[in-house]
């Protein structure tokens, strides 16, 4: 049974069922650039592909409770982006979204896909913006036919930062990632869940537990990069959006302050045809907050749009 809760019911920690460790156990590594890059799959080898990108400053465990739904019905893959969760997290690294798009590709050609749907979330739906954005230009590559994108900054011009991602992103950063504990990523996940929806102290220590692993709190001043490369890429992202003709689908946590309402109304302005589900209560992690409604959201888009 999946572990879910009713939008509106409080989180509980038995609905953690698959534990970190369970989780590394169940996935592998392929190299990229000399660094180990976890990864998992899951489902039958002959369903749709679909590859789900998790978002900052998590890891692909953020997908743990839609995990068993998804691979009852789609070859599943995920993957630790590099410099989070069980992945390797250099120091002296060229961090991008352009390199996270590469490593999302290099997972999909060393598994054989040919054709792949995404469901992204917060980073996460910058990589895909960037994946749909190759899928308009010419070369070899495994084929994109849909991507689904749950609460992130797919507009520079919305996105509202917490303020230690500001901090992070300052001449401070350094300073401020050796700062950081425990405590203080409590504080701050508490105010980007729904009122409804707080994260339980095993979500958090989990949470943390992924950030701190191979001194990963080193490399946040790195990986916060994405927030100004977003402002350089925007034309390129924000144009992948307009200019695409494959299926786009939206689900919004829309109590989120950093891209909820906000962000679902810039979307309807930008985006022609817009396909959204508005997820009232529900903050920046809607796949953990409320899973039931993100996976009926999901599996009716996909039934629309199958591939």
């Amino acid at each position: 049974m999946m572990p879910l809760h009713a939008t509106g019911k409080p989180m509980e920690l038995a609905q953690l069922s698959t534990t970190l460790s369970d989780w590394r156990n169940a996935g592998a590594y392929f190299k990229h650039r000399g660094q180990r890059i976890f990864w998992r799959e899951g489902g039958a080898a002959d369903a749709p592909a679909l590859l789900l990108i998790h978002g900052f400053p998590t890891a692909s465990w953020d997908w743990e409770a839609l995990w068993p739904e998804l691979a009852a019905r789609y070859r599943v893959l995920t993957l630790d982006l590099i410099g989070f969760g069980f992945s390797d997290k250099p120091i002296d690294y060229d961090y991008s979204i352009l390199d996270q798009a590469d490593i999302c590709e290099a997972l999909l050609r060393e598994r054989g896909i040919g054709s792949y749907h995404v469901l992204a979330h917060d980073y996460g739906d910058t990589v895909a913006q960037e994946l749909l954005a190759r899928s308009g230009e010419p070369g070899q590559r495994p084929k994109l036919a849909s991507v689904c994108f749950l609460n992130g900054g797919l507009f520079p011009e919305t996105h509202r930062p917490v303020l230690i991602q500001k901090l992070l992103l300052s001449p401070l950063g350094p300073l401020i990632a050796r700062l950081t504990n425990s405590n203080a990523v409590a504080r701050n996940m508490r105010r980007i869940f729904g009122p409804d929806t707080q994260p339980d102290r095993a979500l958090i220590d989990a949470f943390w537990e992924l950030m701190t692993m191979h001194d990963g709190l080193k490399v946040f001043p790195n990986l916060v990069g994405y927030m100004p490369e977003r402002r350089l890429r925007r034309e390129r992202w924000v144009g992948a959006l307009q200019k695409t003709s494959l299926p786009l689908k939206l689900i919004d946590g829309i109590h989120d302050p950093v891209s909820g309402a906000h962000m679902v109304r810039r979307y309807r302005e930008m985006v022609a045809h817009p396909d959204i589900t508005e997820l009232p209560g529900i903050g920046h992690y809607p796949q953990l907050e409320a899973p039931r409604d993100v996976l009926a959201s999901y599996l009716d888009f996909r039934a629309r749009w199958p591939g």
